[in-house]
């Protein structure tokens, strides 16, 4: 205990540290490609593919949406993971109660900017912590870190929380996203250590 407390680290947040995470204070950079910057006035977000309803928002219109706050952990397959980070935005729950997608839906592709993209089953998207994220930490979501909008599921590695967020493809099978085409986990799931598919 005293050696967990002389590497500023308690036994509580070791305890809530997946297989092979350390634990950082500040939040890492992490990202293929540029920072996306698509102008405002731009913008949208859509939602399509196996759903009764399919929706678009601009910019304005989405922060007009219902929001949540929610604090959570949150784990990149590079080994940090930075404890009761605070997030905002329009919970995926509502989203879901409004585009309905039909009982053919199993998968979700993520669409972002530069051709990103990032699957998950549509299960995980049911998790009270799922959202569409535009503030972190009380401030405006900065765009190194994903804004205007990121995907955040934080129960599996950040990857799947996609950045620059544009769009959500309702699928009836699962479609690899960028990361899995080139060797990640297909599940992501943190605390099995599924980084790699081999």
């Amino acid at each position: 205990m005293g050696l967990l407390r002389h590497r500023g680290i308690t036994d509580e947040e070791r305890a809530r540290l997946p297989p092979g995470q350390h634990l950082v204070r500040d939040f890492p950079v992490l990202h293929a490609g540029s920072v996306a910057s698509t102008p405002l006035e731009r913008w949208d977000f859509r939602v399509w593919g196996q759903v009764e309803h399919p929706m678009r928002w601009d910019f304005d219109e989405l922060r007009a949406l219902p929001t949540v706050t929610r604090i959570c952990d949150i784990h990149c397959v590079t080994t940090w993971t930075k404890l009761d980070t605070t997030w905002e935005g329009v919970p995926m729950s509502w989203l879901l109660e409004q585009v309905r997608p039909l009982p053919s839906a199993t998968h979700v592709l993520a669409h972002a900017e530069e051709d990103y993209t990032a699957n998950v089953p549509i299960e995980a998207l049911r998790n009270d912590d799922v959202m569409l994220a535009y503030r972190f930490d009380g401030e405006e979501l900065e765009p190194v870190h994903g804004g205007p909008l990121r995907l955040l599921v934080p129960q599996l590695y950040f990857w799947k929380s996609a950045k620059w967020l544009r769009g959500l493809e309702f699928l009836d099978h699962d479609q690899l996203g960028f990361w899995e085409r080139l060797g990640y986990s297909n599940s992501a799931d943190p605390w099995k250590e599924e980084r790699y598919a081999f």
